[in-house]
């Protein structure tokens, strides 16, 4: 079976960080998101993967090539991003025979996507507390199901469509489907008539993310953080202390009295210390750097990101080659203890996090003693001066 893996997509809502990088290629732990969608499809079975792209295409061609994990990869070019359905049209040439279709932006449960092949037309679906926010499931008698609705004022069931499927290869000629009331052609609609002509499973998964957000790539990588085992490959001073599940892949180098508290994974020329605290579900990139008297907490640093010198940064992700000053200083954690907002679209929404910090796009600098407010927004190539407090988003 073919997997076709919906990757063209900016991820506007996920901004800074995709100034430059589509977000099916942001970090989550040692690969790309998208990477974890393509493994699951693999491991599942797949024999070939067709990766729609569009938004700085050779971006997701350099990593994946012509083969990936001894697979075929092919690639479809989405120019306009016109719905989900369009973007599997685009792949049609690649079809032939029953195929899958995942959403590159989302994290699965792998066990979920192996049985989500095996019982082809199957779509995985997950349980949820409000499922008037998503498309939801409705099964029949005998466990099949017979209805989709997208985000019903009274929902049949909890059964939320999670974006993946498998479909019979007829479905290759239905993808053509009208456009919806927000002007979109929707895998959904394609969907409605594979229910009206056979038996779909539901393949109920316990875990699912819709990585969309920023503070959802954090908790992406809280997830798979967590999924490691302890590692150590690379360099590691007899004076530094690591605790729990901390991965040091080769070329990366922990200094005398550096202090590791897993789950922490350090990716090839990273350096951390002397005498730095790094702890929490952190990830940090190639090449990224965290110095002396630094205290990293729960946040992704992204390749080639410096922290170097008296800083504290927590729950935040720093894109590429951000470059905090000396003394930086990001605040995590509102004083009235409420949820921190931040800006999406225009719009600030509740992360449903105490404690949140930044998001910074690559190449920001702050200048030495910069303090950064809970739910701050930096665009990519931002600046601070010496000693500022940064309370709006920049």
């Amino acid at each position: 079976m073919k997997a076709v893996v919906l990757a063209a997509g900016e991820g506007t809502r996920i901004r800074p960080l995709s100034a430059s990088v589509p977000k099916p290629m942001l970090p989550v732990a040692d690969r790309p998101l998208v990477a974890h969608t393509v493994d699951a499809a693999i491991d599942a079975g797949a024999d070939e993967v067709v990766l729609v792209v569009g938004y700085e295409a050779d971006t997701v061609k350099e990593y994946f090539g012509t083969e990936y994990r001894g697979r075929p990869v092919d690639y479809a070019v989405q120019h306009e991003q016109a719905g989900t359905a369009h973007a599997v049209s685009v792949a049609r040439e690649h079809l032939e025979g029953p195929f899958a279709v995942l959403n590159g932006d989302n994290l699965y449960d792998p066990a979920a996507i192996e049985r989500l092949f095996d019982a082809c037309p199957a779509v995985c679906a997950v349980e949820v507390q409000n499922p008037r926010q998503y498309g939801v499931l409705r099964t029949d008698a005998d466990g099949t199901i017979d209805h989709i609705v997208e985000k019903p004022a009274d929902p049949p069931t909890n059964l939320a469509n999670a974006g993946a499927y498998t479909f019979p290869g007829v479905a290759r000629d239905w993808l053509d489907v009208a456009q919806s009331e927000r002007g979109e052609h929707e895998i959904t609609d394609v969907l409605a008539r594979v229910i009206d002509e056979f038996a779909v499973t539901p393949v109920t998964t316990a875990r699912w993310m819709d990585v969309g957000r920023p503070w959802e790539l954090l908790e992406a990588n809280e997830w798979k953080l967590g999924d490691l085992e302890r590692r150590i490959d690379g360099t590691v001073s007899d004076a530094a202390h690591l605790e729990g599940t901390v991965v040091v892949e080769a070329g990366a180098t922990v200094k005398p009295g550096a202090v590791v508290e897993g789950p922490v994974l350090i990716r090839s020329g990273a350096t951390v210390g002397p005498n730095a605290y790094v702890r929490g579900a952190t990830l940090l990139g190639e090449d990224a750097s965290v110095g002396n008297a630094v205290e990293i907490k729960n946040s992704v640093l992204s390749r080639g990101a410096t922290v170097n010198h008296l800083s504290y940064v927590g729950d935040s992700v720093l894109g590429r080659d951000v470059n905090f000053g000396a003394g930086t200083t990001v605040a995590n954690l509102r004083h009235d203890g409420g949820d921190v907002r931040f800006a999406v679209k225009g719009d600030r929404l509740s992360t449903d996090r105490r404690k949140f910090g930044v998001v910074v796009g690559d190449g920001v600098k702050t200048g030495i003693n910069s303090s950064l407010t809970p739910g701050l927004k930096l665009t990519a190539g931002a600046t601070t001066t010496p000693g500022e407090v940064v309370d709006r988003d920049r």
